[in-house]
């Protein structure tokens, strides 16, 4: 058909039209019929002919559809017409058509059986379509009845129903809408009572309920409502975390940590805390000091809230500085205490959720280690930085005044309050707090410096004021019941070594945040220890009770009377054996009379002056104890205390060229090393400041004191008073006792003081502190020399005649007089001793000395006799028995000191001449 249609196209001829109604379009085409197709197939033919007429026939027949073949044949007519040329035109166009025409007759003839074959296919087609309309017409008729019987009304059933499913579901989501609305009431009375963790748990239901009915346009905007609400509860919520910083709260805290929990921000809380404790410190410090500043400035100006804190330190007036750092470090403990209590909570938390782990799922594990590992390291990251922050906003504090201007004890008060919060600080994060060490330790040694200088001028005009009479102190004295001393007695001062406390304090030492954790403050203890009850060391004449006096004086005349205590006192007190020989009743008895008038009484023998020093040595030792790090400038200090008042002991009462000269070494070297040692570093032997010395000689002597002076109160040449004995004895012993709290305090000096500075210390107690019992020998030995007349005992002697032919049997008149000297000077000992206690170490000297001068003072008598028989040397041998027989009576010194010395010397008469050579070498004279 196509190629039809392409050929009557090419024959100028339209397409054949659709249906009948077109065929009249084109008038002069038509299709020829059977007869015409035989007869144009019965027609001679030239194929070759035909074929080129087709090709002549013009392009322009081949165009298209709308081509008006009329229309261009009239517009090629010439404007004249020749009737010839036409009917030409006319032949030449209908061979062209029928050339055409047979070869459109030829094509529908060769398709011919296909025609037919299609137009059977489609009268079946039409067929099966008109079956087709029956079956559908019949389908419709059923289903019509179908739907008239059964279906209409069930599904009516059905489609109720399910219009009462989605009103139910309607109705629910309506009244949740309704709740969600009314979700920010039940949020904001949640938020007031602090229950954070219920309203972020209702705030994320409310949005995951949000999100189901996110289709509705008013849950739109409340999904929006819900996201402001719980930002703002977070900005709550971090408010709260903030007060955790200063009062912490474990019910609080705990519900601040499960929101955190909730939201999934349990590290981000972490960083806000930290964040949180560094900006609750600055702000804490800068406000008690300001409160401090606008209350002594008597007004509130705005100008102190405008400065820096650093600034602001320093208008801190010396009346408010303890009290201000005092409530500094209060409100700094706080801030401590908070944290320390923050890292307890999640020690025993992080406990408890491992435990519940382990017994539980392991869901969601790994990721809580992780947090619990990373809250942990922060934790103790922290405790150094915000230590760290402490220190230098104390530091900043302490710098802002110049501590030269306070007094002593008001230094020791800061220091006390410096040295808890090192304390604090040490337990808080185990840091040694070396940036307040070293800022408070330079103040401490220069004000030190100063300090030390002024007490070493003050003990000078108290030595050289001093009438050394004894100060009445009780029996039971010690220098732990003075103030200054009171430190010694808490727990944390190691003035008992470890071996000597007892075995409940070896148990756990508890920490200053364990004992003030639930309630106290460690700073409020300071200002309850400086006001306590009154000393009660002083007793009244001397004796703590009038009955006490009258038994010290009262004499025993009975066996039955001597005292058991006076028994067991008899032993050697430098040796601390019992004497070689029984002591007799009687014996007991001279003692108590002599030597022993006070012994009921042994209050310890010291001074004023001695008291004073005791009590500089314990504020020195409370800066010590306080402040560590100058523990060795401290010590040193003291013992230059303890050097000066040896010195000046010394110099008052043991000098004595003259008795230096004798070569008796009544002072050892170590004791003559000691004292040139002292007079070299600290004793300033010039009268007057050269102005030509060098400005280090001039340094130098600011470190040292002028020599003391005897005051002139005291008389030391009157041989009533055994040429001031008792003034001897009370110097000396102070000294010795003054030594026995030196070594009573050893453990505590050794124990706070530096490894690499310990040797100065045992030094220092080996090498002078040891030494003041070795004064009593040449103090001692003055009275000893001068109470008996050794002079007019040589004279007596040089008298007698020693060259006598036959024994005698009377002792020469020189024993009687030296003996009555002794008795004499028993007496007056007697008499010294009702004034001052002579304790019996002293008595010993004083006998000893006594009689080894007397002994020496023999030997000097017989070596000067000129002439001698063996009857002579039998007669010194009887005076000197007689004179020991008489002697043992009114001492109890046994052995007799130099006895065998003055047998010897009496002895070596009868030896030869060899011997006698022999003996001289073998027998110096040995040095006392």
């Amino acid at each position: 058909m196509q190629k039809i249609k392409s050929l009557m196209t090419r024959q100028g001829l339209k397409s054949p039209p659709e249906n009948l109604s077109d065929l009249g379009a084109i008038e002069s085409l038509r299709v020829p019929g059977k007869e015409e197709f035989r007869e144009l197939r019965e027609q001679p033919s030239d194929p070759q002919a035909e074929q080129e007429l087709i090709n002549s026939i013009e392009q322009v027949y081949f165009s298209t559809d709308s081509f008006d073949i009329v229309k261009y044949e009239l517009e090629k007519l010439p404007p004249i017409l020749n009737l010839q040329e036409l009917e030409e035109y006319r032949d030449k166009l209908k061979q062209q058509q029928a050339a055409v025409s047979k070869k459109v007759a030829d094509l529908i003839l060769e398709k011919q059986p296909a025609y037919v074959k299609e137009l059977e296919r489609v009268t079946s087609l039409q067929t099966g379509l008109q079956l087709a309309a029956v079956i559908c017409t019949n389908g419709r008729r059923h289903l019509n009845i179908a739907k008239e019987g059964f279906t209409q009304a069930s599904l009516g059933l059905l489609a109720n129903q399910r219009k009462r499913q989605l009103l139910i579901g309607l109705l629910k989501s309506l009244r949740t809408i309704k709740t969600l609305q009314r979700t920010d009431v039940r949020l904001s009375e949640m938020l007031e009572e602090e229950d954070y963790p219920g309203a972020i748990q209702l705030c994320l239901e409310c949005q995951k309920a949000a999100s189901t009915f996110k289709h509705y346009s008013c849950i739109s905007e409340l999904n929006s409502k819900l996201q402001d609400t719980l930002e703002q509860i977070e900005e709550q919520l971090d408010v709260a975390l903030s007060k955790i910083c200063k009062n912490f709260d474990i019910n609080h805290y705990t519900k601040v940590q499960q929101a955190y929990r909730l939201l999934g921000k349990t590290q981000t809380a972490m960083d806000q805390l930290h964040m949180h404790f560094t900006q609750a410190i600055h702000n804490t410090v800068f406000q008690v000091v300001l409160g401090y500043v606008e209350l002594c400035s008597g007004n509130t100006d705005t100008k102190f809230q405008k400065l820096q804190y650093k600034d602001l330190c320093t208008h801190v007036t010396p009346d408010s500085y303890i009290p201000c750092l005092a409530d500094l470090c209060k409100a700094l403990w706080e801030v401590m205490l908070s944290y320390y209590r923050t890292m307890e909570w999640h020690e025993k938390h992080d406990n408890e959720d491992t435990t519940s782990a382990a017994e539980g799922s392991n869901m969601g594990t790994e990721e809580t280690n992780f947090d619990r590992g990373y809250i942990k390291k922060k934790l103790e990251h922290g405790l150094t930085r915000i230590w760290q922050d402490v220190q230098l906003k104390v530091k900043t504090y302490l710098l802002g005044t110049d501590l030269s201007i306070f007094k002593y004890d008001d230094f020791i008060f800061v220091l006390d309050i410096i040295s808890r919060l090192m304390q604090v600080g040490e337990e808080f994060c185990g840091s040694k707090s070396e940036v307040l060490q070293e800022s408070i330790r330079k103040q401490s040694v220069n004000y030190f410096k100063n300090y030390h200088r002024t007490r070493l001028d003050e003990l000078r005009m108290f030595l050289e004021n001093e009438t050394w009479e004894l100060c009445p102190v009780k029996s039971n004295f010690s220098i732990l019941q003075l103030h200054e001393f009171k430190f010694m007695e808490q727990s944390r001062s190691p003035s008992v070594s470890p071996s000597k406390q007892p075995a409940s304090t070896s148990s756990k030492t508890v920490t200053l945040f364990e004992q003030y954790c639930s309630d106290g403050n460690p700073f409020e203890i300071q200002a309850n220890h400086k006001d306590e009850e009154t000393e009660d060391v002083l007793a009244s004449n001397g004796y703590e009770s009038d009955e006490q006096e009258k038994s010290a004086y009262q004499e025993y005349d009975s066996d039955s009377d001597v005292p058991e205590e006076l028994k067991r006192d008899y032993v050697d007190e430098q040796t601390g054996d019992a004497p070689v020989k029984s002591v007799s009743r009687e014996t007991l008895k001279s003692r108590k009379k002599s030597d022993y008038s006070l012994n009921k009484v042994n209050a310890p023998i010291l001074t004023n002056t001695t008291l004073n020093v005791i009590r500089l040595v314990g504020k020195y030792m409370q800066m010590m104890n306080i402040l560590k790090p100058i523990a060795f400038d401290v010590i040193h200090f003291m013992s230059q205390l303890f050097d000066y008042y040896l010195y000046a002991i010394y110099t008052f009462f043991g000098r004595n060229d003259s008795l230096e000269s004798t070569g008796l070494g009544l002072s050892s070297s170590r004791l003559r090393t000691t004292l040139n040692r002292i007079q070299e570093s600290l004793i300033d032997m010039e009268v007057s400041a050269d102005p030509t010395a060098t400005l280090t000689a001039a340094e130098e002597r600011k470190e040292k004191v002028p020599s003391p002076h005897l005051s002139h109160l005291v008389v030391l040449t009157s041989g009533d008073t055994l040429y001031g004995l008792a003034e001897r004895v009370v110097a000396t012993e102070s000294l010795v006792f003054l030594a026995e709290q030196f070594e009573f305090l050893q453990p505590h000096l050794d124990a706070v003081m530096p490894a690499v500075k310990k040797p100065f210390l045992q030094q220092f107690y080996s090498q002078t502190v040891s030494t003041a019992s070795e004064l009593r020998k040449p103090i001692y030995w003055i009275v000893a020399g001068k109470a008996i007349d050794y002079e007019q005992m040589l004279l007596l002697m040089a008298n007698v005649k020693w060259d006598v032919k036959e024994i005698m049997s009377q002792h020469n008149i020189y024993v009687d007089a030296l003996l009555k000297e002794f008795e004499q000077f028993n007496r007056r000992l007697n008499e010294v001793s009702k004034r001052v206690r002579i304790p019996l170490p002293v008595s010993n000297i004083l006998w000893e000395h006594c009689i080894r001068l007397a002994n020496r003072t023999i030997v000097e008598g017989y070596a000067n006799v000129k002439k001698c028989s063996n009857e002579g040397r039998a007669l010194m041998q009887l005076d000197f028995q007689q004179f020991l027989m008489k002697l043992e009576k009114l001492t109890d010194i046994r052995p007799i000191p130099d006895k065998e010395f003055v047998e010897t010397y009496i002895k070596a008469y009868y030896l030869t001449e060899n011997d006698m050579e022999r003996w001289i070498k073998e027998h110096r004279v040995d040095s006392m």
